[in-house]
């Protein structure tokens, strides 16, 4: 690291856990992001400010009005712009050192397993099943880490899916494709603001620490949130031997 990154990440390497050599660790890393929206948004602010060296921003959609409310990586100056262009700007204006790939494309099961395949960790910040399937099938395939979020209403949850510890679970084995879960869209059921904020800063910090090897991981839990009470409980999540998923897993396990 030269002076200035020493300065700018300083408060980083004062930590024991962390110090000079798991900084560096971030800045040789790369981070996948799946959405630039509401959880995309916090989340992707703080791998940036924080020194993750390359992050890629994946997002098929433009910037909205609707979305200012929460989705704080845009600016009523951007709107009609690409998610991920967007993004990319207000990553480059916190962090012009960090190296930022913007897809505006939603990516196919192909471009999912390669994405994953050259990823310290994949964030999947998406809206719906169907790709938050799609990426932890690439993921398990891959054996990247996958830090995975949800949120609505004033509801949301979290959890990290490690396929290189043998234990732990898939998405799938936590919500089985074929379970009838119905996607929920906020722009028919609302959602607090501040909630996604929570819940990205939540999947940045456990990026962070799978890149660094700091702490424990929420591997094996799921943590939900209550934002009106504003509580949380973790509930332990198990692996399914039986899963179509993960029940054969990969040699890298």
């Amino acid at each position: 690291m030269n002076d200035t990154q020493l300065l700018r990440y300083s408060r980083h390497i004062l930590l024991d856990d962390i110090g000079i050599e798991g900084q560096e660790r971030l800045l040789a890393a790369h981070a996948v992001i799946i959405g630039a929206g509401g959880l995309g948004s916090p989340a992707a602010l703080y791998l940036a400010a924080s020194g993750v060296g390359r992050i890629t921003l994946v997002d098929d959609d433009t910037v909205d009005l609707t979305n200012l409310q929460r989705q704080v990586m845009h600016t009523t100056e951007r709107i009609g712009m690409p998610k991920v262009e967007s993004g990319r700007a207000a990553l480059h204006a916190i962090n012009p050192e960090v190296e930022v790939i913007a897809l505006c494309e939603r990516a196919d099961a192909a471009r999912l397993l390669e994405l994953a395949r050259h990823a310290s960790v994949v964030l999947d910040c998406s809206d719906n099943f169907a790709t938050r399937h799609a990426v932890n099938r690439a993921c398990v395939a891959t054996g990247t880490p996958l830090v995975a979020g949800a949120a609505i209403r004033f509801d949301g949850q979290l959890s990290v899916f490690d396929m290189r510890q043998e234990t732990c679970p898939c998405y799938a084995c936590v919500f089985p494709e074929d379970s009838g879960f119905e996607d929920i869209a906020c722009s028919t059921m609302g959602v607090f603001a501040p909630l996604v904020g929570i819940v990205g800063a939540v999947q940045a910090a456990e990026a962070l620490k799978l890149i660094m090897g700091v702490g424990q991981p929420l591997a094996g839990r799921l943590l939900m949130l209550d934002g009106r009470a504003m509580e949380w409980t973790s509930i332990g999540a198990a692996r399914n031997p039986a899963c179509p998923v993960c029940a054969e897993r990969p040699a890298h396990v």
